[in-house]
C-alpha cells in the first residue's frame, strides 16, 4: 500500500472508531474524550488489531490535532485576555508548578528512581492539559464561565514554562549541571520570539484582512487562517519552539482582529475533527502490558498528580486574590498530566536519561487523569458550596479576604506613578525588543546581500551604506524609545505639576531611555565599523542632543503606533459598538465578583407572553436581568410589567453563583411537548362522484382548514389547478388531492 493511501485508511479507521465509540460514550451518558481514548485504545498499534499504526503514525497525528486545538483555543483567548488576569495566571500558575516539581521529586525518590529521573517526573507531573481541558469545558458548555479565561490564562503560562523546563532539562540530561546562562538564553530567546511576532502580527494581518474584506468568502478566509496557522508553526519550530506555542500564537493574533469570531466560526468543525484525532491518540498510547507490569506506580503517580495539583491550584488561586468559589473551580479544573508531559517524559528517554518504561507509565496516568476531568469539573460546584455550609465564617472571610478589594488593581484606582511606570517599561521593553531584532537582523544578513549586489565597491563605502541602512530601519524605533509618547507626557505633566520633587526622576527616566536608544545606535554602528575612543564620545553627545531636543516634537513615527493600537483595540471597539452594555458592566466592574451572562429564551419557555414580575427569576437566583436584546431592538433596565417573547436574550448580571442559578431556572422552566400529530400527516387523491359532498360547492364553502386539511390541486380533464382560489367550484369527475390530517382526509373522501 503506498504512503498516502495507508494515512487515508488510518483517517478513515480513527474517525470511524472515534464516531461509533462516542455514540456508545453519549448513550451511556459519559464524556466523549472517554469515548475518544477507547477508541484510540480498540485501534492503536498496542493490541494490534490495525497494523496500519505504528508509533511514528501515533504522533504525526496527534502532533497535528494539537495544532488544530491550539490554534482554536488561541482564536477564544487572545493575548488582551492574558494581560487582563496576568498576575493571577502567574502567581497560580508558579505555584502549582513549584509545588509539582518538588512533589514529583519526592514521589521520584519515594519510587526508588534516579536523580535525574526523580527531576524530570517534578517536571512532568506540573503540567495540566490545555487541550483536555478545553474538550471537557465545551461538552460541558462552561467555556465562557467567569473563571474560564483564568483557567486558560493559566495553562498558558504553563506552557510558556514547560518550554524553559526542557531547556533546563536538556542541559541537565547532557552536562549534569543546570546552566543559568542556557536557560536566561532561553527566557530571552521565547520573549523576543513572543513580542516580535505579536507586534508584526497584530500591525499586519489586521490591516491585510481590512483591505481585503470585501473579497474574503468563507471558503478563502478558511485556507488564509489556516495557511497563516501552518506558517506560524513552522516559524515556532524554527525558533526551538514547540508547533502548539506557534499554533496559539497565531490563533491569539488573528483573534484580535475584527474577523476573529467568523474566523472562530469557520473553523470550529476543523477544530472539531483533528481534536477527536488527538484524544484518538492519546488512547492509542495506552499499552496493556505496562500497566499490568507498573499498575502500583501508575496508581502512586496518579494519586498524587491529581491531589497535588488540586491542592497547589487552588491555593496559587487564593494566593492571587480570587475568592474560594473561583479557587476550587479552577483547582478541580486542572489535576490531569497533559501533552507537554508527554513531550518531557520523550525528551528524557531520547537523551537516555529515562528507563523505556516511564513513557508509557506516563501516558496511562495521563489517560486516566483524562477520564477523570469531566467529572472533577463537575464536582467543583457542589464541594464549593459544600464548604460555605461547614466552614465557619471567619475561616471563609479569611479566605475571600480579597474579594471585595480586588478591585484595587482596576486602572481607575491605580496611582499615577503606578500607571506611569507601567507604561514606560512596556514601552522600552517592546521597542528595545524590535531594535534587538533589527541590529542582529541586518549584521547577520545584510553582509550577504551586499557581498552578492555590491561586490565591486570599495570596503569603506560598502560598510558605509550598510551602517546608513541600518540606522535608516532603525530610526523609527529609535524615535519611538528615546521621545515621550502623548501616553507617557500625559502622566508625567501631570505628576510634575502636583509635586516639584517628581521631576527629578521624571527626567531619569527621559534620560534613561535616551541612553538606551544611543547604545542601541552605537552598537549598530560598531557592528559594521571600529571607532575610535574620542570618536565614539563625539557621536555619544552628538546624540544625546538629538534626542533631546527632538523629544517634545511630533514624528510620522507616531502614526505606526497609533495604526497598531488602533488594529489592537479595534475588535473591542467593534463589539462595544454593538454591545454597549455589556461591555460598559464589564469595564467598571473588572476585578470585582460581578460577571454578564447572555441568557436565551427558547420557543418552549413556560413563562412565554408573562410579564417579568411573575417570573422567579430575581427572588430565587438574585441575578438581576439589565437588558432585553429583541432582534435589533434593546430594552434597557426592563420594567416589572415587561412581556417576554421566544427569541428574546436576556442580558443577565450577578455573581457566577447567582448567573449559574438564573440559567438553572431558565433551563427547569419549559413546557413539556405535547403528542405530535405529524405522522397523523397524509395526502391523497380521489375523484368525485355523483353523491360526494363537494360537487357544486365552492372551495371556501367547504370549511376544509376548519377540518384540519387543504386542496393541494385538482384535475379536471387534464387541466391541473394548484392551489385554487376560494370561488373555484367542485364539478364530479373532478380528481381532488387533499393534503391533512387523516381523519379529515378520510371524512371528505366519503
Amino acid at each position: 500500500m503506498s504512503e498516502e493511501l495507508n494515512l487515508v485508511t488510518q483517517l478513515a479507521i480513527i474517525l470511524i472508531a472515534a464516531g461509533v465509540f462516542t455514540v456508545i460514550s453519549k448513550s451511556l451518558k459519559q464524556p466523549l474524550i472517554l469515548g475518544y481514548i477507547v477508541a484510540g485504545f480498540v485501534v492503536g498499534p498496542n493490541l494490534g488489531l490495525f497494523p496500519q499504526f505504528s508509533p511514528e503514525s501515533v504522533h504525526v497525528w496527534s502532533e497535528l490535532g494539537i495544532i488544530f486545538l491550539l490554534f482554536g483555543l488561541g482564536l477564544e483567548f487572545n493575548f488582551k485576555k492574558l494581560l487582563g488576569v496576568g498576575s493571577s495566571a502567574i502567581i497560580a500558575a508558579l505555584t502549582i508548578c513549584i509545588g509539582m516539581f518538588f512533589a514529583g521529586m519526592l514521589t521520584g525518590g519515594a519510587l526508588k528512581w534516579g536523580n535525574i529521573e526523580s527531576i524530570f517526573l517534578g517536571g512532568m507531573m506540573s503540567m495540566s492539559s490545555t487541550t483536555i481541558i478545553i474538550k471537557a469545558y465545551d461538552d460541558l458548555g462552561i467555556k465562557n464561565a467567569p473563571h474560564s479565561t483564568l483557567v486558560f490564562g493559566l495553562l498558558v503560562v504553563e506552557d510558556l514554562l514547560a518550554v524553559l523546563m526542557m531547556v533546563l532539562f536538556s542541559t541537565l540530561a547532557v552536562s549534569s549541571k543546570f546552566s543559568g546562562t542556557d536557560m536566561l538564553l532561553s527566557l530571552a530567546s521565547l520573549v523576543v520570539f513572543l513580542v516580535l511576532y505579536f507586534l508584526i502580527g497584530i500591525y499586519v494581518l489586521p490591516t491585510l484582512l481590512k483591505k481585503a474584506k470585501n473579497y474574503l468568502s468563507d471558503e478563502i478566509l478558511l485556507l488564509i487562517s489556516v495557511g497563516l496557522c501552518f506558517l506560524m508553526v513552522i516559524l515556532a519550530n524554527k525558533a526551538g519552539f514547540s508547533s502548539a506555542l506557534g499554533a496559539f500564537l497565531m490563533g491569539s493574533i488573528l483573534s484580535s482582529t475584527i474577523e476573529g469570531e467568523r474566523i472562530e466560526h469557520i473553523t470550529l468543525n476543523l477544530k472539531n475533527l483533528f481534536g477527536a484525532v488527538f484524544f484518538v491518540s492519546v488512547g492509542m498510547m495506552v499499552d496493556p502490558a505496562v500497566i499490568a507490569a507498573h499498575w502500583g506506580v501508575i496508581l502512586v503517580i496518579t494519586a498524587v498528580a491529581m491531589l497535588g495539583i488540586l491542592m497547589f491550584s487552588t491555593t496559587g488561586v487564593l494566593l492571587s486574590g480570587k475568592n474560594l468559589d473561583t479557587a476550587l473551580r479552577v483547582g478541580f479544573s486542572l489535576p490531569q498530566l497533559g501533552e507537554f508531559s508527554f513531550i518531557i517524559a520523550g525528551l528524557g528517554c531520547s537523551l537516555g536519561v529515562l528507563r523505556d518504561f516511564i513513557y508509557p507509565v506516563i501516558i496511562s496516568v495521563s489517560v486516566i487523569t483524562t477520564f477523570t476531568t469531566p467529572y472533577m469539573i463537575k464536582a467543583a460546584a457542589p464541594v464549593s458550596s459544600w464548604l460555605y455550609r461547614v466552614l465557619p465564617p471567619k475561616v471563609l472571610a479569611f479566605l475571600n479576604r480579597r474579594e471585595g478589594n480586588s478591585g484595587a488593581t482596576n486602572k481607575a484606582e491605580e496611582s499615577l506613578w503606578k500607571q506611569l511606570i507601567k507604561k514606560y517599561f512596556i514601552r522600552v521593553g517592546l521597542y528595545s525588543i524590535v531594535l534587538l531584532v533589527v541590529v542582529l537582523g541586518c549584521k547577520e544578513y545584510l553582509p550577504v546581500l551586499f557581498g552578492k549586489i555590491a561586490s565591486g565597491l570599495a570596503p569603506w563605502l560598502v560598510k558605509t551604506l550598510e551602517t546608513v541602512l541600518t540606522l535608516a530601519l532603525m530610526s523609527p524605533f529609535l524615535l519611538g524609545l528615546a521621545v515621550n509618547g502623548k501616553d507617557l507626557k500625559d502622566y508625567a505633566n501631570t505628576l510634575a505639576k502636583k509635586d516639584s520633587k517628581s521631576k527629578i526622576p521624571l527626567l531619569g527616566m527621559v534620560f534613561l531611555r535616551v541612553f538606551l536608544a544611543i547604545m542601541f545606535v552605537t552598537s549598530a554602528v560598531m557592528s559594521f565599523v571600529t571607532l575610535a575612543r574620542w570618536y565614539f564620545l563625539l557621536v555619544f553627545i552628538a546624540l544625546v542632543i538629538i534626542f533631546v531636543l527632538l523629544r517634545n516634537s511630533e514624528f510620522k513615527f507616531t502614526r505606526m503606533e497609533d495604526k497598531f493600537f488602533i488594529n489592537l483595540n479595534a475588535k473591542d471597539e467593534f463589539r462595544r459598538s454593538k454591545t454597549p452594555v455589556t461591555s460598559i458592566i464589564k469595564n467598571r466592574m473588572d476585578g470585582y465578583e460581578v460577571h454578564i451572562r447572555h441568557v436565551e429564551i427558547t420557543s418552549d419557555f413556560a413563562y412565554i407572553g408573562n410579564i417579568i414580575r411573575t417570573m422567579p427569576f430575581r427572588h430565587q437566583s438574585g441575578a438581576n436581568i439589565v437588558k432585553i436584546q429583541r432582534g435589533s431592538r434593546s430594552i434597557l433596565i426592563p420594567r416589572g410589567d415587561e412581556v417576554l417573547y421566544p427569541g428574546d436574550v436576556l442580558v443577565v448580571v450577578g455573581t457566577e453563583a447567582q448567573l449559574d442559578s438564573f440559567e438553572s431556572i431558565v433551563k427547569s422552566s419549559t413546557v413539556t411537548p405535547g403528542p405530535q400529530a405529524d405522522e397523523d400527516f397524509d395526502v391523497e387523491a380521489f375523484i368525485l362522484g355523483p353523491d360526494s359532498e363537494l360537487v357544486g360547492k365552492k372551495l371556501c364553502d367547504t370549511n376544509m382548514r376548519e377540518a384540519g386539511c387543504m386542496v393541494v390541486s385538482v384535475d379536471r380533464g387534464g387541466c391541473f389547478h394548484t392551489n385554487p382560489d376560494k370561488d373555484f367550484v367542485f364539478e364530479e369527475g373532478d380528481s381532488v388531492w387533499i393534503a391533512g390530517l387523516r381523519s379529515s382526509i378520510d371524512w371528505f373522501e366519503k
